[in-house]
C-alpha cells in the first residue's frame, strides 16, 4: 500500500494548532487550580466559589504539559485574542495544504460537543471520524476512498472515570443534540438512551464504554449525562488517548485514540463484525488498520510493536481475532513482525 504525506510545513502547523487549543483550554479558569487524587492518579480542577458554595470544574489528568500551562495561566489569558487569530491563520494554511479537515455539519457538531465538555470530561472520539484526524497526527494525506465515509459518530468513555470526576457537561448533551435536530433512539431499556439520529441526514451518534463483564449491556456515564453500550476490547482502544485538532473554523480540541492502538483494535473489530469479515464495514476496518500499520511501521515502529505485543498478551480471544484478520492481510503481518524485530 502506498501513502502520501503532507508537507513538513503542514505537519508543524497542525501540531502548533493542537498546542494553541490546549493553551486556550486553561484560560477559562474562574478560581484557583486544585489537585484531587482519584484511583491513585492526580486530576486537576478549577475550584471557585458561587455565593456560599464551592464548585469544581474538571481540567484534566496531571501531566507536565498541564502543570506548565497552569503556571502560565495569566500570560495565556492575556494572549487569547492573538491566539485565536493565529489559530484561524493556521486553519487557513492547513486548508491550503489540502487537509480534508471537517465538513461544516461534522465540525459544528464537534465544536458544540467540545464546548459542552464532552471530551474534557473523558469522552474519546473513535471510529472513522477519529480516523480522519490522523491526517494531522501522522502527516498522512488522506483521500476520500481511504476514509470510507460514514454517518456514524462514536464517542467512548470509561464508566469508572465518569462516575469519579464529579463534574458534568454543560449544557446537557440532550440540549446539544436538540439544537442539531438529533432525536433519541429508544432502546430495550427505556430508562437509558445511548444513541441519537439526525432526521435530515441519518447521521447517528452512539456512546460506548468498555465492558469488563461477560455481557455487553448498557451502562451510565454520569459526567456526560448519557448511557452507553458496553463493548469488550474497548478498554484497550481508549487507554491514554491523544489530543487532536479538528480543522474547522479556528480549530476544535478533541480526544482520539493513539493511532497504534486504533490500528490493532481495528484488526480485532474487523473479525468481530456480526455480518462477517467480508462485509463492507469489516473491509473498511481492515483497510484503516492496514493504512495505519503501513505508516507506523516506518515512522513509529516502537509504538506499533508495543501496542501489538500488548494486545497479544491479553488472552486467546484477542490473539484469535487478530490472527484471523492478519490471515486476510499477510503484508500487514509482515510489517508488524518487522516492527517487533526492529526493537
Amino acid at each position: 500500500m502506498t501513502f502520501r504525506r503532507h508537507s513538513q510545513v503542514a505537519q508543524a502547523a497542525y501540531h502548533d494548532l493542537v498546542s494553541l487549543l490546549l493553551d486556550e483550554a486553561v484560560t477559562e479558569l474562574r478560581g484557583a487550580p486544585a489537585p484531587r487524587q482519584i484511583n491513585g492518579k492526580t486530576y486537576w480542577y478549577d475550584r471557585y466559589r458561587i455565593g456560599a458554595d464551592i464548585h469544581e470544574s474538571y481540567l484534566g489528568e496531571e501531566t507536565a504539559e498541564l502543570l506548565a500551562r497552569l503556571e502560565q495561566f495569566e500570560a495565556l489569558r492575556a494572549e487569547r485574542t492573538s491566539r485565536r487569530q493565529e489559530r484561524s491563520r493556521i486553519v487557513r494554511l492547513l486548508r491550503s495544504e489540502r487537509f480534508l479537515g471537517m465538513d461544516g455539519a461534522t465540525g459544528s457538531l464537534m465544536a458544540a460537543l467540545s464546548r459542552a465538555g464532552a471530551f474534557r470530561l473523558g469522552g474519546t472520539l473513535i471510529g472513522t471520524t477519529a480516523f480522519r484526524l490522523y491526517e494531522g497526527e501522522l502527516g498522512l494525506r488522506l483521500t476520500l476512498d481511504q476514509i470510507a465515509m460514514t454517518n456514524d459518530i462514536d464517542i467512548a468513555s470509561f464508566e469508572r472515570l465518569s462516575l469519579a470526576l464529579g463534574d458534568t457537561v454543560a449544557p446537557p448533551l440532550q440540549e446539544v443534540f436538540d439544537a442539531f435536530d438529533f432525536a433519541p433512539i429508544p432502546s430495550l431499556d427505556r430508562t437509558r438512551v445511548w444513541r441519537w439520529r439526525q432526521a435530515s441526514s441519518e447521521t447517528m451518534i452512539e456512546f460506548l464504554t468498555p465492558s469488563f463483564e461477560e455481557e455487553e449491556n448498557l451502562r451510565d456515564l454520569p459526567a456526560l449525562g448519557v448511557s452507553a453500550r458496553s463493548l469488550h476490547f474497548l478498554n484497550y482502544l481508549i487507554a491514554d488517548p491523544l489530543h487532536a485538532a479538528g480543522v474547522y473554523r479556528n480549530g476544535v480540541l478533541i480526544r482520539i485514540p493513539r493511532p497504534e492502538r486504533y490500528a490493532i483494535h481495528k484488526l480485532i473489530v474487523s473479525d468481530r463484525r456480526k455480518d462477517g469479515p467480508d462485509s463492507l464495514k469489516a473491509k473498511k476496518d481492515l483497510l484503516q488498520a492496514e493504512l495505519l500499520i503501513d505508516i507506523l511501521s516506518e515512522d513509529r515502529p516502537g509504538d506499533l510493536s508495543d501496542a501489538y505485543t500488548d494486545a497479544l498478551s491479553r488472552g486467546p480471544a484477542w490473539r484469535e481475532h487478530i490472527e484471523r484478520s492478519l490471515l486476510r492481510s499477510p503484508v500487514t503481518r509482515e510489517r508488524l513482525e518487522r516492527s517487533i524485530a526492529s526493537e
